[in-house]
């Protein structure tokens, strides 16, 4: 079992998940978002590399005594991690299981991917955008029925709430003070507690791009 990364960034502190992590990226998402700051994983050319579960563990292994003295673990992120469910679940199967495990995603993915990570992951940072369909497809050229109702299911779950994060901005041209008011509160009824706004700025030729 392989999958494509677009990059692998050690010592996050503090910003995808609790203590120092170590952010795994993947390659390819079903989103086309405006903004995308990791839009080569739309493109097969700028697949870093590819990587079995066992190499990633040893890899990223450098990091153990970080991990365990911190609380901290491995984020996975791209890109869309769900849509490799199956590597993660091996991945957190055979790693220490003292290293927490955290994914980053828009939940655009068929339910089996979230069913099949779900008894192996921390913490959620659930990539929403707006609740607003028109605001959404505008935004990333797809409908956000799947996603709303993906966070639904997930937050039907007992802990949710301290496990699940989800991420509002607002995007230029796209949505207002008033649309992010009114996803959270759509947001607050499912249950969700912990929120993440914060602003998205257009590209430019002095904008940095592929951030991770």
């Amino acid at each position: 079992m392989e999958a494509p990364l677009i990059g692998i960034a050690r010592h996050r502190l503090t910003t995808d998940g609790d203590g120092v992590t170590t952010l795994v990226a993947f390659h390819g998402c079903p989103l086309r978002c405006r903004y995308c700051i990791n839009d080569r994983c739309h493109d097969a050319s700028k697949v870093w590399r590819t990587v079995t579960p066992e190499q990633l563990i040893n890899e990223v292994g450098i990091d153990n005594l970080y991990f365990l003295a911190t609380g901290g673990g491995v984020t996975f992120g791209g890109g869309e991690p769900l849509l490799y469910s199956e590597f993660i679940e091996a991945f957190a199967t055979q790693c220490p299981p003292q290293w927490t495990i955290n994914i980053e995603s828009s939940l655009y993915v068929p339910r089996y991917h979230l069913q099949r990570v779900l008894p192996y992951v921390r913490a959620f940072l659930i990539d929403i955008k707006d609740t607003n369909p028109n605001i959404y497809k505008a935004y990333t050229s797809q409908d956000n029925l799947l996603a709303l109702d993906n966070l639904r299911w997930l937050m039907q779950h007992d802990g949710m709430a301290e496990r699940v994060t989800v991420r509002l901005p607002h995007i230029p041209h796209h949505n207002t003070a008033d649309d992010i008011a009114a996803s959270r509160e759509l947001l607050t009824e499912m249950g969700v507690t912990k929120f993440d706004e914060f602003d998205y700025f257009e590209k430019s030729p002095h904008t940095p791009k592929n951030i991770l």
